[in-house]
């Protein structure tokens, strides 16, 4: 927007008590008013309600917990699976054998004994089968 001139703007007021009728006169301060003083802040109250928000959002909601176990179930299935079929092919990769030493690691998060066994029978072939290629996983 491109201003042209100076022109006056007629009956303007502020909310000021004086009024200037005069054109060019300077602002000035008057000295028989002060400035209003802010008010006193009291004190924040306890943050009582935030320690219990950050409790509340450490819990694990159950469907979602079943969800993470259940896919990790399946990828490690899968995994399996993938090995079964290059067994009877007669070579298994590395990497798939990495990848089920961490699938095992992940799914011992949150089974009872009886998974706990069935993975380590798992995570023992998968460390035979590695040993046979001369790689030895840490414990």
């Amino acid at each position: 927007m491109r201003i042209e001139g100076n022109l006056r703007i007629g009956n303007t007021s502020g909310r000021g008590t004086s009024r200037n009728s005069g054109s060019g006169t300077a602002f000035h301060v008057e000295e028989g008013a002060a400035a209003p003083r802010a008010a006193a802040t009291c004190a924040t109250a306890p943050s009582a309600g935030i320690d219990a928000l950050l409790a509340l959002q450490a819990v694990e909601d159950p469907m979602l917990k079943r969800r993470k176990l259940v896919r990790r179930g399946n990828a490690l299935l899968d995994t399996l699976q993938e090995i079964a079929a290059d067994l009877l092919v007669g070579r298994v990769s590395e990497g798939r054998l990495n990848q089920l030493m961490a699938l095992i690691g992940q799914a011992r998060e949150g089974g009872g004994p009886e998974l706990d066994a069935l993975l380590d029978d798992i995570e023992l072939r998968a460390r035979v089968e590695l040993a046979k290629r001369g790689l030895f996983p840490r414990l």
